[in-house]
Formats: structure tokens, sequence, C-alpha cells
């Protein structure tokens, strides 16, 4: 049996927000380095057997977001990506990380695309799995939920009936053909964290702030076009919001780019983390040194 990583939990101190973060520690000094940013309602905990399997091997290190898990934010802290990238870019550079690979999912699509076009320099590759980047990769609910806007009659009560234990429990659930495979523990501990004071207030601002990660895509795909990242996409087929065909669409700027495509929804690390775990260690193990 092999043995678990040591895994550390700390936090910084970021312009005033305490970003909270698991990191491995491998075994060799020199290990690749791969940043997990994690997606919506979820925070650092969504990585924790990912971690466990692989963090002997790479340095995994994986924060919360501000208005996400265990990080805290102050009290007038603007809710948008740009401001979440910013943060993540302090956190970075607070960390002395100067060259590592991002983990993309759901909402750490917008947040590492924005650190990627800052800082191109800082990227050896990309692991996007249902991080979504193309217009093709909106359903038409995804659609219609980027573009409600504050002053929308009934808006609000929209984004508001996703933060709830069943909206929280139908994102894990939605397009799993087995959902008896998914722990409730995953959205039963989101949910905790959506329940604190002020966060659902966040997690509406940044519903609303949406619209700015579509606008950006002509943005991402340049990015991705001039400096060719290699990438692994790995995606589940029946995500609600941002079904295959975004999976698909990265080929358009990144045709080398490895594809694998699962039978299960948006959380697939959840479903599939036994077929995921080593496609990223090969990955990483065949990036440039």
């Amino acid at each position: 049996m092999n043995a678990l990583p040591r895994v550390e939990h700390r936090s910084v101190d970021v312009a005033g927000v305490q970003v909270f973060y698991r990191e491995s520690v491998p075994d060799r000094a020199d290990a690749p380095a791969l940043l997990l940013l994690h997606g919506f309602p979820s925070a650092s905990h969504q990585f924790r057997r990912l971690i466990d399997l692989l963090g002997s091997r790479y340095r995994l290190i994986a924060p919360d977001y501000p208005g996400f898990g265990n990080t805290v934010a102050p009290s007038d802290f603007e809710y948008t990506f740009d401001r979440l990238a910013d943060v993540m870019e302090g956190f970075v550079q607070q960390l002395g990380l100067r060259r590592f690979s991002m983990y993309l999912f759901d909402f750490g699509a917008p947040v590492g695309f924005r650190l990627a076009t800052r800082h191109p320099e800082w990227v050896a590759g990309l692991v996007v799995q249902n991080g979504n980047a193309y217009e093709a990769g909106l359903s038409d609910g995804a659609r219609e939920f980027a573009a409600l806007t504050p002053e929308q009659q009934g808006a609000e009560d929209i984004i508001r009936g996703l933060l709830t234990l069943e909206g929280t429990r139908g994102q894990y659930e939605g397009g799993v053909p087995d959902p008896s495979v998914i722990s409730p523990e995953s959205w039963l501990l989101d949910q905790h964290f959506l329940d604190l004071p002020g966060r659902k207030e966040a997690q509406v601002a940044l519903a609303f702030d949406y619209k700015s990660n579509v606008a950006a895509y002509p943005e991402w795909q340049a990015y991705l076009r001039k400096y060719a990242p290699p990438a692994l996409i790995t995606w589940g087929a029946n995500d609600g919001f941002f079904p295959e065909p975004g999976a698909h669409a990265y080929l358009a700027d990144l045709p080398d780019a490895a594809l694998h495509i699962f039978d299960t929804g948006h959380f697939a690390l959840e479903t599939h983390l036994a077929d995921i775990a080593p496609l990223i260690a090969d990955f990483l193990d065949r990036l440039p040194e």
C-alpha cells in the first residue's frame, strides 16, 4: 500500500484576505507543481482524494477563493471574477511560485485564464475539467444564467435557488448514471460553507458577474493560440451547464491537446477519479523540464 502524502493546511494574508490552502509535500523537492482551482459551489476540499493519490509525486496546491471554503475576506470585499483572480495572483506570488501547471474546473477556468493571460510565463501546462472557455460549451440554461442582471425581476431568486441543499446536491448528481457512487459529504460540506453569513450574497454577486467571463472568451482563446500551453482536457459529458461540445472546442486552438470524455456529470472527479488521476500524472510527467 502506498503511504498517503503529507498535506499541510495553512492560511496566508493576501491584501487583507486570509487565503486558506492545502498543499502536499512530495517526495522530491523538485516535483512539478499543480495549482488546483476549484469550482462552484465547492472549495479546496473537492480535491482531497486527488491530493491523497498524487500528492507524494507532485506539489499539489489547492486554495479557497474569497467567499468559499475556509478563506476569510473583509466584509467590504467586492465579489467579481477579476477580484478573485487578483487574490489568486497575490497568493501565487506569496508562495513564490514561478512555473506551474493549473487545474481549471468550473469557476477555476475564469480565475485561471485571468492568471494565464496576465502571466503566461507562469504556465507550464493546463488540465481542464469542465472548465469552459467557448460559446459552444454553454448550455441554454447557462446562457440564460449568464444573462441575468440585478435589475431583472426574479433574477436573484433564480440564483438563490441554486444555493439551497437541493440545488447543491443537484450539481453533484446531475448527469451521473449512478448517483450512489457520490459521497453525500461532498454536497453537505459545500452547503455548510454556503450557509455561513454573507456567503450567499457573495455567490449572488459572482453570478451577476458571470457574463464578464463569456465576454473574455475571445481573449482566452487568443492566449491559447499564441502560447499553445500543453493541455489535458477531461470532461463529464453530461454536465448540465457545460456540455461536451465545450471540451471539443478547445481543439480548435489547442490541436495537440489530449481529450478524454467520461460518462458523468459536472464533478467528474467524484465518479472517475481512478481514471482521471493517472491521466494527470502522465501529463505532468511528460511536461518539458
